[in-house]
């Protein structure tokens, strides 16, 4: 991650007027919000229709808007108040990417319901739990277990594939598609990853095959992560397919230290930062940020972000609202109240962490936006439906 970071040019990324923010911020750059998502769409072949990208990145209604505003229509999302963001923001189509259950499934219902325009789907694992879709227009993938063992149906267990796929069609559902998300495969080396991506394409393409046999052919099948996306894009048997195939990144939208270094020279640049503050100096070596993991996700490990411009700053753990960072020997020890420019490792749980964000265009502060799909909906169904 480290030697990523370091070679990201910190000028670039330089925010004038700094005094009045108060700290720790999320920063969101638009121009390289906008280079991300040409680098994506220039990947798909121009085709902005192959990208169904998971909105759990993207979180604000106005990065949602941008989406819509180049083409990109097709969303994922995990929670209602995510599929909510997305309706409002222009989106056509979403999946719910998520197996809600109870009233979670009403509320999607009744978004639906209240979004004629927008084309709803859900994931299904098990055929008892079509039947609280029925009498709705919401549409049915198939969720399938690529090997991550969260959710989903294992790729043999071709009987209960089809037990699921005859439910939907008793109950009088649209069955849509696939959703086959690959997402533990991570390894470094791309060319490994691919590999071990491929080999899982190829049995989604005799579970395709035999689908379109007896007569319940997919129509979609949506694969891969950030990690995986270049793996199904040179997946040959994709084209010229059937069925539409979607890729369904999130986070390159704004990118991390995770993702730039598992997809380089693809053309992405970091486009959340987060601005913190040097608050103490505890002991000769150590610097305090007021970034904790309360502001930058450590979910994806320990050291859970980069420190833009200074090589060699090494972010140990972090507590609630504090994040001590080791400066190495012959380093400039920053000053109290100093800034600091943080890349997280995983953006998508920091962006969450925040109520709003800093929008930055030509390193000027241009306006603050709500992060609009933060957290969930009231718990309440009355609540929300008053």
């Amino acid at each position: 991650m480290g030697a990523e970071a370091d070679r990201i040019s910190p000028v670039a990324y330089a925010i004038r007027g700094l005094e009045e923010v108060l700290t720790p911020a999320l920063a969101v750059y638009s121009e390289f919000v906008d280079n991300n998502i040409a680098a994506t769409i220039r990947l798909l072949d121009g085709d902005a229709s192959r990208w169904r990208p998971h909105v759990k990145t993207a979180k604000l209604g106005w990065m949602m808007e941008r989406l819509v505003a180049s083409g990109v229509t097709n969303f994922k999302c995990a929670t209602t108040l995510e599929l909510l963001a997305a309706c409002r923001a222009g989106a056509r189509d979403v999946l719910v990417a998520y197996p809600v259950q109870g009233a979670n499934a009403q509320r999607v219902r009744e978004i639906a319901r209240e979004s004629p325009r927008v084309r709803v789907s859900v994931l299904v694992e098990n055929p008892a739990d079509v039947q609280q879709w029925a009498g709705s227009a919401v549409g049915i993938f198939l969720d399938l277990n690529a090997g991550m063992n969260r959710t989903g149906i294992s790729l043999a267990e071709r009987d209960q594939l089809r037990r699921v796929v005859a439910a939907i069609g008793a109950a009088g559902c649209e069955f849509r598609g696939l959703h086959y998300y690959d997402g533990h495969h991570r390894q470094l080396d791309l060319r490994e990853r691919t590999t071990a991506a491929h080999r899982g394409y190829d049995e989604l393409m005799k579970l395709a095959a035999e689908l379109e046999t007896s007569g319940t052919p997919p129509g979609e099948v949506i694969t891969s992560g950030t990690p995986t996306m270049p793996c199904a894009l040179s997946y040959p048997w994709f084209r010229g397919a059937r069925f539409v195939h979607r890729v369904s990144p999130g986070t390159v939208v704004y990118g991390d230290a995770r993702s730039i270094e598992q997809l380089p020279d693809s053309g992405y640049q970091p486009a959340v930062l987060v601005v913190s503050r040097v608050v103490s100096h505890p002991a000769p070596d150590i610097v305090t940020a007021d970034a904790g993991h309360k502001t930058v996700s450590a979910d994806a490990g320990v050291p859970t972000c980069a420190v833009l411009g200074r090589p060699g700053y090494n972010p140990l753990s972090p507590s609630e609202e504090h994040l001590p960072i080791r400066i190495p020997p012959g380093k400039d020890v920053p000053a109290a109240g100093e800034f600091l420019y943080l890349l997280p490792m995983h953006v998508c749980p920091t962006v969450n962490n925040f109520d709003e964000a800093l929008i930055i265009t030509a390193g000027r502060i241009e306006r603050v936006e709500r992060v609009t799909a933060r957290g969930r909906e009231t718990p309440l169904r009355t609540a929300v439906a008053s």
